[in-house]
Parts: structure tokens; sequence; C-alpha cells
């Protein structure tokens, strides 16, 4: 494929009950739809990191159900973007890295950190905390090693080897329509999410990262519910295109492509991927 960057796509989360009889196959165990969703997709969305911290055991299961070369992303703790607002989350970042995304090793994909709409653009706390943000696995396991006591007899505190690590942002507040906040992305190299919520959040199309895009698919007409049309698709898929080839870069330079759909109200997000997957050949 010549100067291409790898696309992948994938959906957010997969124990959905609504999928059973539908995506999966009827009387496929719980345990084996993940690796169901290996055998159909190149990666998948971790999101129940966002709701509390994780196991290592659970970390390496799903590492462990999927094929080699399957990615997973994984969604940065609502406690630090909800809660602690991006603010004095020392302790939370050591506590999430510890809690086993490094048992993941090679499958450990892009960070996804997701802002709630009221939380407006604060370029001082924003810089600070994408400062603070591991680059390799080997600075997320020295961050990992500052956890508190609560996590004790839980923790993953090793790695194969020192990866890059990669972060996305998604914001949902009008205030980051900043040219300020595009500049401090590209600065920290951090990507700006390409999500698509049937306009109920604004849709930020900047590359800012030097060597990915990720876009959520949350629903073009209606939030969460909403299936794609083979037409809406087909413009996914020139626009995925253009990024990993370059063409859709101010920079011209191909990068990775990471493509989640979380559409998943009524059953159309592994649907809509699988679609999206054969039209790019990911």
């Amino acid at each position: 494929m010549g100067d291409q960057g790898r696309v992948r796509v994938g959906v957010s989360g997969w124990r959905y009950p609504s999928w059973r009889g539908d995506f999966y196959p009827r009387g496929l165990v719980q345990r084996r739809e993940l690796e169901y969703i290996g055998q159909h997709m190149s990666s998948a969305e971790i999101n129940g990191s966002f709701y509390s911290l994780q196991r290592p055991s659970s970390y390496v299961r799903w590492r462990d159900s999927v094929p080699d070369d399957f990615v997973f992303a994984v969604k940065g703790p609502r406690y630090i973007t909800h809660m602690l607002r991006l603010r004095s989350a020392g302790t939370a970042l050591s506590n999430f890295f510890a809690s086993g995304p490094l048992a993941l090793r090679a499958k450990l994909g892009p960070i996804l950190w997701q802002l709630p709409a009221r939380h407006p653009f604060e370029p001082d706390v924003l810089d600070a905390f994408l400062t603070s943000l591991p680059r390799t696995t080997g600075e997320a396991l020295d961050i990992a090693r500052g956890h508190d006591s609560r996590l004790e007899g839980r923790v993953w505190l090793e790695h194969d080897e020192d990866r890059p690590l990669r972060h996305s942002i998604e914001p949902r507040s009008e205030s980051f329509a900043d040219p300020a906040f595009a500049a401090l992305l590209r600065e920290r190299d951090v990507s700006l999410t390409v999500a698509d919520t049937a306009d109920n959040f604004p849709m930020f199309d900047e590359v800012t990262s030097r060597d990915h895009v990720y876009v959520r698919l949350h629903g073009s007409q209606e939030l969460y519910m909403s299936g794609y049309t083979s037409d809406e698709l087909d413009d996914w898929a020139r626009r995925i295109r253009a990024w990993a080839d370059g063409s859709g870069s101010p920079d011209g330079r191909p990068r990775d492509v990471y493509v989640y759909f979380d559409n998943d109200g009524r059953g159309r997000a592994p649907h809509d991927a699988v679609a999206l997957e054969e039209r790019l050949g990911a």
C-alpha cells in the first residue's frame, strides 16, 4: 500500500444484550463475545475504564481473547475528566495506569480523554494535564508506581518493552473552537477526536497529532441510536482514506486512523463497523 497509515475500525464496548442473537450468533457464550469481535474487527474501545478502575486480570483476559494484531483503545477515567476536571490528577493518573492497561502490552492503543460539555477550554489547566501524560509505556509504568493504597493487591506494575503511547481529547464544549486549543494539541502531539454526535455537540476535525487521527461515530441523526446509511459510510471511508494517505492532512503526512462506532443503542454499532471495515479493506 506504500506510504500509508494503518486504519483500524471497531466498536466502543462489546457487552450489549441487544447484540446477542443479532450481531452475536444465538447461543454464543458471553465470555466469547470479545473473541467474536476480534474475528470481525481490528480494534475495540474499552469504555468500562471510564466508569471505574478495571482489574489487571480483566485486561489480561481481554488481551488473550483477540488476535496478535488487534489493538485496544482505552477510555480514561471520568473521575479525572468529569470530577477532578483535569486538576490535581496525579494520584488518579497513577491509579489508572496501575490498574492494568499496561497488561495489554503490544495491544495497547491510544488513550481517550472525553471532556463533558460543561467543561470549558481552560488553556493552562489543559496544558498542565497534557504535559503530565506519559508518552511511552515506560513513563506510564513510572507514573503507575505512585498509586495509592486503594489499589494494593490489584496492580499491574510491569511492561515487556517500552512503546510509544498516544492520547486523544474529545471535548464537547463550543469553547474549544478557539484556535489556541488546536495549537496546544499540536504542540503536545495529542489528537483532537473527530466526534459525530448528531449535532448534539460540536464536531472538530482538525488534524493535530503527528501520527494518528481518532474518530468516534455516535450516530449522525440520533445520538447513540441511529445507524449509518450506505452513503454516510462511503463518505466516512473517503475521509478516513484521506487521513491515512496524507491527502486529508495539511502537511500531507500519512497517519494511522482509529475509528469506533458508539451508536449501540439499537445495536447498529457492530454492523456499521463491519460495513465500514469492508469498504476500507482495513
